[in-house]
């Protein structure tokens, strides 16, 4: 029930400005934290809001090394809290071993962080039943999202449905796939009976699917472009054609086998 509340606040939270989205991603892995600091700081955007996600990276797991790095993060975002923390991936190579153990411990401090308010809500990525199992073991709050590769070329069917039976909301990173998406032919046919262009077909594709895009793009008309995608619905025969692409664009990677 928590969580069913929560994913309702996400997708009212997630609203839009003039301008652009008011979502904010951020990783340890990309070195322009001063400069997104002070794209929050100098938006004109009240904290309120903007919902700011940032994430666990792969030399940080363990308990105190997660405390840490949660710490690091807010100091170099300027913020008191962030909406979303996640765990970026479940079995990085430096965990092999004990990566069970590792991430047990790391959520651990995690629900620490969303029981006091650091953290409005708390996740993990890439993560697959099997590391979502483990971590269920132990966990006394359970994941809120799942941010996942997610898009016509790989919908990953076992862990959205993981995801769905344990209320876990599917969160995609990379909606829209590659380049190679907007190529395809009969996405370009269905779109235009719709009067919309390939990006906002497949990302109304993935909210009918009960999916939460995350669309990346720093020019504005595609940011309102993205918005636009409440007026038309998709029928069940079209939802099926663009369904049926899988590895058209790229496939998720096998967390297991990762080599950072």
């Amino acid at each position: 029930m928590a969580n069913t509340v929560w994913r309702r606040r996400l997708s009212s939270r997630l609203g839009c400005l003039e301008g652009g989205l008011s979502t904010h991603r951020y990783g340890r892995c990309i070195r322009q934290r001063g400069k997104r600091r002070q794209s929050i700081h100098d938006s004109g955007v009240k904290r309120e809001d903007l919902f700011v996600t940032t994430k666990l990276w792969n030399a940080d797991h363990g308990y105190e090394a997660t405390k840490k790095a949660f710490a690091d993060s807010l100091s170099r975002l300027g913020l008191e809290y962030v909406d979303l923390y996640l765990i970026h991936w479940p079995n990085p190579v430096d965990f092999r071993d004990n990566w069970a153990e590792a991430n047990a411990d790391s959520w651990r401090a995690m629900e620490e962080f969303y029981n006091n308010g650091q953290a409005k809500a708390i996740g993990v990525s890439n993560f697959r039943p099997e590391h979502l199992d483990e971590l269920l073991k132990t966990a006394k709050v359970k994941p809120m999202v799942n941010q996942i590769f997610l898009n016509p070329s790989d919908l990953q069917p076992a862990v959205v449905e993981y995801n769905d039976n344990h209320d876990i909301l599917s969160e995609a990173y990379s909606p829209l796939g590659t380049g190679k998406i907007f190529q395809l032919e009969d996405l370009k046919a269905i779109a235009e009976k719709y009067g919309k262009s390939v990006p906002q077909l497949v990302l109304r594709w993935h909210l009918q699917h009960g999916f939460l895009p995350l669309p990346k793009s720093v020019h504005t008309d595609y940011i309102k472009a993205n918005t636009e995608i409440f007026d038309f619905e998709i029928s069940p025969e079209d939802m099926k054609t663009i369904d049926d692409h899988h590895g058209a664009a790229g496939l998720a990677t096998d967390p297991d086998q990762t080599t950072f």
